[in-house]
Parts: C-alpha cells; sequence; structure tokens
C-alpha cells in the first residue's frame, strides 16, 4: 500500500495532513450504518454523520477535505473552458478537474464526453454536417460528431457551449466565446494560477474512455503521462492526480508508466468497468468496494470517486438517508474517499434542502455538503466551488464532538 503518495499533502499551500488518528468533526445526526454502498435505509433523522477513521490507522488523515472544482465552475461558465477552470480557482477549489478525450491527431483535449453535439457548436458548421455519425462506445450507442474525427486545427474552429442550458440559462451567455482547450493549455492555466495565487493548483485530469481509445490506436495514458511530466506533475506531492472508471487503466499507469501522482478510481452504483466487462470480467463497481475487493484495490489506487449516493444514499421521501460504510471501509485500508458531484441545484438536492419551486432553482446545498463531511469524506466534487469552500469552512469551524 503506498500511503507515501497521499493526495492532499500539496507541495505548498494549507493542505497539510494531521498526524492524529481522526481530526474530524460531526453534525449533530444519526450513526452510521453498515448498508451497502447506495442504501438509503437507516434512521429516520433527516441528517447523516460520519463513520469515524480507524484508530491506529497507517493511512495519514487530511486537516482538511479538498474541493474540487468539477470540470471547473460548471455551474457558473460553460464546462471545460479555460474560463470555468480559472473562475473556480479563484473561487478557492483546491483542484480544477479536466476531462481527457483524444482529437484524430493524438492531441489530449478537455471535453465531458468524445461526442461534442451538447459541448460545441459543432451542429452549426454545415463544413462537418458528413462528420455526425453513430459509435459504439463502451458497448452503447451514441450518435453524434466524436473528437476523434477531428484534428486539433478543425477543432479549433469550434466554440464551446453550456451543456445543460435549461438548468442553467445563464451560463448560455458565454456559449461561443472560448475554444475547447489541449490538456497542455490547462497545465499552463495550473501553473500560472498557482503563481498568481501563492498556492498549489492541482489538477486532476479524468481520461474517459480509455479502452476505447486504445481499440482506435489513440491511447490516452502515454499522452498524458509525457505531459505531466514535461510539467514537473509526476510526484505524490506535485498538484496532480489521475483519474478513471477503468481500473486496468490506473493500474497500468503504476505499474507499466511508473506514474508517481496519486490515482483515483471513479464508481457508481450501477454497472461495472467497461475494460473489465470487455475482458469478460463481470465484477461490477459494487463488487469492487467490498472490504476485500477495497484492500486490493489499495495496492495501486490512493482514493475512490464515487457516486455521492454510495456514500449517503436517499430516503423514499428524497431526504438524506443513513450513512454506508464505505468511508469507513475505505479508510481501514488507507483510501481516500472523494464523492461526486454536488451541484446547487434543487433537482440534485435532498427533498427538505430544496428552496423554490423551481428544479433550477438554487437550494441549501452547502448543508448537504456539511453532511457529507461530516460522513468523513476527504473531498468534494463541486460544479459550484464557492459553496463547498463556505461548506467546509462552516464545517471546519465546528468545535469537535
Amino acid at each position: 500500500m503506498k500511503h507515501a503518495r497521499i493526495v492532499t499533502a500539496l507541495a505548498t499551500g494549507a493542505l497539510a495532513l494531521s498526524g492524529c488518528t481522526d481530526g474530524r468533526r460531526d453534525l449533530p445526526a444519526a450513526s452510521a450504518s453498515s448498508a451497502a454502498p447506495g442504501s438509503a435505509s437507516g434512521s429516520a433523522s433527516g441528517s447523516a454523520s460520519g463513520s469515524q477513521r480507524p484508530h491506529g490507522s497507517a493511512h495519514a488523515l487530511v486537516a482538511r477535505p479538498l474541493v474540487i472544482g468539477h470540470r471547473g465552475a460548471a455551474g457558473y461558465r460553460p464546462e471545460h473552458t479555460l474560463a470555468s477552470y480559472e473562475l473556480g480557482a479563484r473561487m478557492g477549489a483546491d483542484f480544477i478537474e479536466p476531462d481527457l478525450v483524444s482529437t484524430k491527431d493524438h492531441v489530449l483535449v478537455a471535453r465531458h464526453e468524445n461526442e461534442i453535439s451538447r459541448t460545441t457548436d459543432v451542429a452549426e458548421h454545415p463544413e462537418f454536417a458528413d462528420r455526425k455519425t453513430t459509435k459504439t462506445v463502451d458497448g452503447k450507442a451514441v450518435t453524434g460528431w466524436f473528437t476523434e474525427d477531428f484534428t486539433l486545427a478543425e477543432l479549433r474552429t469550434l466554440r464551446a457551449v453550456e451543456r445543460l442550458p435549461d438548468v442553467r440559462p445563464a451560463n448560455r451567455a458565454y456559449d461561443g466565446r472560448w475554444q475547447v482547450p489541449t490538456f497542455a493549455e490547462v497545465l499552463a492555466l495550473r501553473a500560472r494560477l498557482s503563481k498568481e495565487l501563492g498556492r498549489t493548483v492541482g489538477v486532476v485530469p479524468e481520461l474517459k474512455h480509455p479502452t476505447y481509445f486504445r481499440s482506435l490506436g489513440l491511447p490516452l495514458e502515454p499522452v498524458l503521462v509525457a505531459q505531466v511530466r514535461k510539467a514537473g506533475l509526476d510526484s505524490a506531492t506535485g498538484g496532480l492526480m489521475v483519474q478513471c472508471f477503468e481500473p486496468t487503466t490506473l493500474k497500468a499507469l503504476e505499474t507499466s508508466f511508473r506514474l508517481k501522482a496519486p490515482l483515483l478510481l471513479l464508481t457508481q452504483p450501477k454497472g461495472g468497468p467497461f475494460d473489465l466487462a470487455s475482458s469478460g470480467d463481470r465484477r461490477s463497481y459494487r463488487d469492487l468496494l467490498t472490504p476485500t475487493s477495497l484492500r486490493s484495490l489499495a495496492k495501486y489506487v490512493n482514493v475512490l470517486g464515487p457516486d455521492k449516493a454510495q456514500v449517503i444514499g436517499r430516503r423514499p421521501d428524497g431526504t438524506l438517508g443513513a450513512v454506508t460504510s464505505l468511508v469507513s471501509d475505505a479508510h481501514a485500508v488507507g483510501l481516500e474517499v472523494m464523492p461526486y458531484t454536488f451541484r446547487a441545484e434543487n433537482q440534485y438536492l435532498p427533498s427538505n434542502l430544496q428552496v423554490g419551486a423551481g428544479a433550477h432553482d438554487r437550494g441549501r446545498a452547502a448543508q448537504e455538503q456539511e453532511a457529507f463531511l461530516a460522513a468523513g469524506v476527504d473531498g468534494l466534487f463541486s460544479d459550484q466551488p464557492d459553496v463547498s469552500v463556505k461548506a467546509r469552512a462552516e464545517f471546519m469551524s465546528r468545535p469537535s464532538s
């Protein structure tokens, strides 16, 4: 287990680690249940409280949880634009998060998916009309325009647009303003912001569909490794994490590429990793999160990035349920836990934290996030980093129970 590779020990800045056995502060709430990840069963209380890290664990403990700007500051700007990343960092995010896919000429660019009809104005370009097609990506049929069918020069003629225009209509004011950024540009932005803000701004790239891209002769891993090493980020404390939904990719980064930066495995409540399924391994994400499987993962993974429902589920009435055992199980084998995705709009919040009648109105998102901090998570992937920074400050200011 790579205890020396602790994500939150950034080279500079305020994310120092504590040597204590437990630095957590709990909100008044029901005790953690032993329910399986994703379960909403438990106490009748609308709050949730966390399982504590085990005493005597060899795993170093974060002094304060990380705020990760999910796709930058996606609640305020079109996602995966340099403007979104910069705003996220200036709002106080410790890390910014680009999703990475490949162009036809093997350049890594930041898009939520390789299909770009919802995140660019490609449909308005008649010169690319014949590029629209249907492909099978990770076993599913997808129709649209795909980054791997465009050179970088061609992709540069497109402009980013808001992916959720009905949810975030204010973001549409920025449609057409920015290009699709390359990963190299994101790394350069990270370096500039670190100097300007006087702290390490971390970056946590997600490799999207690596098995698929490998089948096209466009492997993502070697390009990423070369670029982060060129940027001087391949260290345990250099402000880099690499994340993926496919465990074999993370294992290859550890064993074949000898990447020193921490690795984060993303999971979801249903289904399983495509890399495993494509090789005949039928294990689901749920199977990977048993205590025995977590012990095996901890040999090459440093952090879990579960769907937040795998940490605290919902009751039938839509309120938060009981805390699952996932955080305590992960901490027991030295893994940190950083769930996704925290959003401020009502439709994403527990029913008792919604404000107003509109699904797109903003509710009491900070209270939801404080409940997850009380559950012992080590970080939050957030579309509104400013809300998460405030939630963390409020949580950390409370006296220890």
